[in-house]
């Protein structure tokens, strides 16, 4: 059996060494095992960390097999409902207070998705460590992925400092916490009042005095915002491509746009990003999503004046 979880990538010389500090740390997941990749030994912890990746890991063969399921922040979320395998779930990490079920996939206009509480605390909200960073997020409430970690790390990277940038489906604001570090000004818009909400709460929290949270349809962008951005993140996969316009329209020349969006094949998007004035610098898988189907990025600069 396996099991998604975060993971922590280290040499295999070193692998023993690091195994041990993390059981002196309480963040080793012992119920899975240990994976080789190479030369390089990937250490199974309980949450999200620096330099951690996601990853798939075999259940311990002489551990109880839990139910598969994916740990985000202080809850266990279950693709079956199964309440016996859920108190199992609960009763394995100390670290997890509550277990839940999805009961379907993100949809609507305010990417939420529906659960039920199968052990534990009655709620869907928890707190999330990333990079330093601290998320409130409620995930029957709004849109959070915690695979998206690295991709917020791999952009941060290339923002060049003082830049202007729009966030423009921010949801609980990761990308634009996280950006904030290097930009003069971050705007952070959201259709969701409850993922507006929680943002406030992580402005707030992580002490961010450049993200600037804005309620607003992102169709209406353009007409309320007086500023050309240097780099516009667009994490809407499901619909992203009929905003597309909108962002060329918010974007200066010269600028980036970071375009998510679920695929089927490669170059998908080529051809409307090419007709809207774009030059595909990469496109790169983030994750694959469902048979046939993946979670891809278009790092595209625009070039239209």
């Amino acid at each position: 059996m396996t099991v998604s979880q975060w993971g922590i990538r280290v040499p295999a010389r070193k692998g023993e060494e690091m195994r041990q500090a993390l059981i002196r740390e309480g963040a080793l997941d012992a119920s899975l095992r240990v994976l080789r990749d190479g030369e390089s030994l990937i250490l199974p912890v309980l949450e999200n960390r620096e330099s951690a990746e996601w990853c798939e890991f075999e259940a311990h063969p002489d551990r109880e097999p839990l139910p598969r399921h994916e740990l985000v922040g202080g809850i266990a979320i279950m693709q079956e409902k199964d309440p016996e395998g859920a108190e199992k779930l609960l009763a394995s990490r100390p670290s997890l207070h509550t277990v839940v079920f999805a009961r379907g996939e993100v949809s609507g206009e305010y990417r939420t998705r529906e659960f039920t509480v199968l052990a534990g605390m009655p709620t869907t909200r928890t707190e999330i460590t990333e990079h330093g960073h601290r998320f409130a997020v409620d995930f029957a409430g709004a849109y959070f992925s915690a695979r998206l970690s690295t991709e917020r790390q791999r952009i941060l990277a290339k923002v060049q400092r003082g830049e202007t940038i729009l966030d423009m489906f921010a949801g609980v604001g990761p990308f634009a916490i996280t950006l904030a570090k290097a930009a003069s000004l971050v705007v952070a818009s959201d259709l969701n009042p409850k993922a507006i909400g929680l943002m406030l709460e992580n402005v707030a929290q992580n002490r961010i005095k450049n993200v600037l949270p804005m309620l607003a349809d992102a169709r209406r962008l353009g007409g309320i915002l007086p500023w050309k951005f240097d780099r516009i993140v667009m994490n809407l996969p499901l619909a992203g491509t009929e905003f597309l316009p909108e962002a060329f329209l918010l974007c200066r020349p010269g600028g980036t746009i970071h375009f998510y969006s679920l695929v089927s094949q490669e170059g998908e998007h080529a051809a409307r990003i090419r007709e809207l004035g774009g030059e595909i610098l990469a496109e790169r898988v983030v994750r694959s999503y469902s048979p046939g189907q993946w979670h891809a990025v278009y790092d595209i600069e625009v070039k239209n004046e």
